[in-house]
């Protein structure tokens, strides 16, 4: 058997059991038999990834290519990547908005290391703040975007996408309905987004409708829009916020340890 025909074959069992991404999965799972995993493409560019990062999925160009989008009718100075994982989305935005300085979050220091490395290679270590810290807590101002791709698969789906153990679950679990991490972000933005600022978020199968329900309960005036995938599957949920005046909104506390990355660190 050929390796296409390996990768066609596990596509369609992968697909006949549901999984959301058979064609990414199918992937991994030969590259894991393999032994050539280490690096991924995502927006035209070649990523460092290892065991403690998501591996970036197609899918999550469409959050760079929708703030790329609302960047050209707005001003933008800051952006603030939440869960920032291997770097691949800071550095994406990083390359194509020359001007902007962004902030890039994540709860893991391995995880950094591993964004650190990929923002070395992409040029980008002086444009982009590496901070350590759970969701907005380590930000130290407001920002003009929001953008997170955070955990989204429902714990009982767990140990179905995730059967290689290769990727950290902590990077995958949304908690029992899968939006426990998305539901804590929203409650943080009050104070971290400017006026007119959007938040970007993408969102699993099936999770459309809740998010925007979610943040119109949080934000009734706001205009919210839900973009999909090429497969047409819901997949970035975009927000933004109104320039006449500030929004507040419930908030919840957090304990964090904020941290800014440096090499010498490690």
């Amino acid at each position: 058997m050929t390796i296409t025909q390996a990768m066609s074959c596990a596509r369609k069992t992968l697909a006949a059991n549901n999984i959301e991404d058979p064609t990414l999965d199918s992937e991994l799972l030969l590259r894991y038999t393999l032994k050539i995993t280490g690096h991924r493409e995502f927006y035209g560019l070649d990523f460092y990834v290892d065991s403690s990062v998501l591996i970036p999925r197609p899918e999550s160009e469409l959050l760079v290519e929708k703030a790329l989008e609302l960047a050209q009718n707005r001003p933008l100075s800051t952006i603030a990547e939440v869960g920032t994982g291997c770097g691949a989305i800071a550095i994406s935005l990083a390359l194509n908005l020359p001007q902007t300085k962004i902030y890039a979050t994540d709860i893991s220091a391995s995880a950094l290391k591993v964004a650190f490395s990929n923002c070395q290679k992409h040029g980008v270590v002086d444009r982009i703040c590496l901070l350590e810290g759970d969701m907005l807590d380590p930000l130290p101002e407001p920002v003009d975007f929001i953008v997170a791709n955070l955990p989204y698969v429902r714990e009982s789906e767990l140990a179905h996408i995730n059967m290689l153990n290769f990727e950290p679950s902590l990077a995958l679990d949304g908690g029992s309905d899968g939006l426990e991490k998305i539901r804590r972000l929203c409650t943080q933005i009050t104070g971290k987004l400017h006026p007119g600022g959007c938040l970007l978020l993408e969102i699993g199968q099936g999770q459309g409708e809740a998010v925007t329900t979610l943040l119109h309960n949080l934000f009734p005036s706001t205009e919210t829009e839900v973009a999909p995938d090429l497969s047409g599957i819901d997949r970035v949920v975009s927000l933004v916020l109104p320039l006449n005046r500030p929004y507040t909104a419930p908030t919840v506390t957090f304990r964090a340890m904020p941290m800014t990355v440096r090499p010498g660190d490690w």
